[in-house]
């Protein structure tokens, strides 16, 4: 027999310097004492929203500003099987006051108090990927321009990059990627290998960019660190999700130079999918970097760029 799904709202609260709040179980609850993102159960004809401000309130004593849908995550524990809604809070109003006796600081991911609520681990992993995800054009900006123009933006604070160039000659592909990856490792940044490019490639690197088409091709994770995808459906989602997938690339959210006369699928449409993800997802198609927070406010994690990212470098 299944067991009843609860319903969760929960709390990513994010000061300006990046410190996130997690807090204590109350004593007399299921995992007491392990530290969690704040939030609770919706109760009956609430929105996720009215739901997290209202368990905010009676928590912690604040009220909270714009809320942003994130993440939605099932979670099997052996008290409850729970419906995880992720949200992120930039903005409230009010001082933290622990209305349930228990403990909340902010921390980073370098300093975690312990033990942390299962749920909240896959959290943590996705909160180390930044807004902005760049993909190489080499093929259109010649190599030695794409290299001086990443220099630019990694200096700017970019640090996330897929290596993704199917038309170069192998030999210059794979020339250009080991001086790609020395710029990016050098910056503190990531380096992802797009599926199309030899597998070494993504384990000498960071992690692998896998196409949609490798994506439903594939039986497991690949074993690197990090693991992304291009999806443009629902059943390639629910299959990066299945995988254990980091993170998707999903859209094109607008008309793009590659795809002439494609639509997009606009912010409505994007803001749906993004709802009911099991994984962030950056949006893609037609975007630039002032584009970061429409993304956000439809539920993206960020944004993925090839073009508009290197256009002011």
């Amino acid at each position: 027999m299944s067991r009843p799904v609860v319903d969760v709202a929960v709390g990513i609260l994010t000061r300006p310097d990046g410190r996130f709040l997690l807090a204590d179980r109350p004593h007399g609850k299921p995992y007491a004492h392990y530290w969690e993102f704040p939030g609770g159960k919706l109760e009956p004809g609430e929105s996720v929203t009215q739901a997290l401000s209202r368990e905010l309130r009676e928590e912690l004593g604040i009220d909270v500003g714009f809320v942003r849908p994130w993440v939605v995550r099932e979670f099997e524990y052996p008290h409850a099987y729970v419906r995880l809604h992720f949200c992120r809070v930039q903005s409230w109003n009010g001082n933290l006051h622990a209305h349930e006796g228990q403990s909340f600081r902010f921390c980073t991911l370098d300093d975690l108090p312990s033990p942390l609520l299962p749920a909240t681990v896959p959290v943590l992993r996705w909160l180390a990927l930044p807004s902005i995800y760049a993909i190489t054009n080499a093929s259109e900006l010649g190599t030695g321009e794409l290299l001086r123009r990443i220099d630019r933006q990694l200096a700017l604070g970019l640090r996330l990059v897929q290596f993704r160039e199917p038309v170069l000659a192998p030999k210059i592909a794979e020339q250009l990627f080991l001086e790609t990856l020395r710029q990016v490792r050098a910056a503190g940044g990531r380096l992802l290998v797009s599926s199309r490019h030899p597998r070494e490639w993504a384990q000498h690197a960071d992690g692998i960019h896998l196409t949609a088409r490798d994506l439903l091709a594939s039986d497991g994770r690949p074993e690197v660190t990090w693991v992304g995808a291009s999806t443009h459906s629902s059943t390639e989602l629910e299959r990066a999700a299945e995988l254990g997938i980091d993170f998707a690339v999903y859209g094109p959210v607008a008309p793009t130079v590659s795809h002439p006369g494609v639509p997009g699928c606009g912010w409505s449409s994007f803001s749906r999918v993004a709802t009911a993800a099991k994984l962030p997802l950056y949006a893609i198609g037609g975007l630039a970097p002032r584009d970061v927070d429409p993304a956000q406010d439809a539920g993206a994690h960020g944004i993925a760029l090839q073009r508009a990212i290197w256009a002011d470098a």
